[in-house]
């Protein structure tokens, strides 16, 4: 039991920058950069029950970008520790905010949460989203939704390509 709970609040302890562990590189790249589907576990710090799902990053470098494997381990080191669902999407964006100063950072998480789920209001379909908009994403409306289509778009199995990558028309920093 104690080394679960270990686990389950190692975000704790988790360092970022040692984490993120200098993987920040200039780059002349200015578009959207999304990693979508980070699968997360983590625990209500109201009920001690779990709450888990999916978290989808997305940021408009200027100037420097971060190792793509970087962004579900910063989702990590947050989902591991007594949290809020609404807490957790807000550090996320902040965490990246903070490290890379990009344009603009956008954080969707959803959730099933087990304290809806098995006690209390006992809703097992329920699921809850979270999201935080900062700079660019909050600013401009269309690149806000080039961001929310764009999760729309279920990935392609290896081998197929995309019908339509991004919506007709839509420009990351148009207007």
């Amino acid at each position: 039991m104690e080394k679960a709970l270990r686990f389950l609040t190692s975000g704790y302890s988790a360092d970022v920058d040692s984490v993120l562990n200098g993987a920040l590189f200039t780059v002349d790249y200015n578009e959207m950069v999304i990693v979508r589907d980070i699968d997360y576990y983590s625990l209500c710090e109201h009920h001690l029950l779990p709450f888990f799902g999916r978290c989808h990053v997305a940021y408009i470098p200027n100037g420097r970008v971060i190792g793509l494997s970087k962004l579900p381990r910063l989702v990590d080191i947050f989902a591991r520790r007594l949290q809020l669902q609404e807490r957790m999407t807000n550090q996320v964006a902040e965490t990246i905010r903070t490290k890379i100063d990009p344009l603009g950072v956008a954080v969707v998480c959803e959730g099933t949460h087990l304290c809806m789920a098995m006690r209390g209001v006992e809703k097992q379909n329920s699921y809850t989203i979270t999201s935080a908009m900062l700079g660019a994403f909050r600013d401009n409306a269309r690149t806000r939704m080039e961001f929310l289509e764009l999760l729309k778009l279920r990935a392609p199995v290896m081998g197929q390509q995309f019908d339509a990558m991004t919506p007709a028309g839509v420009s990351c920093l148009d207007e």
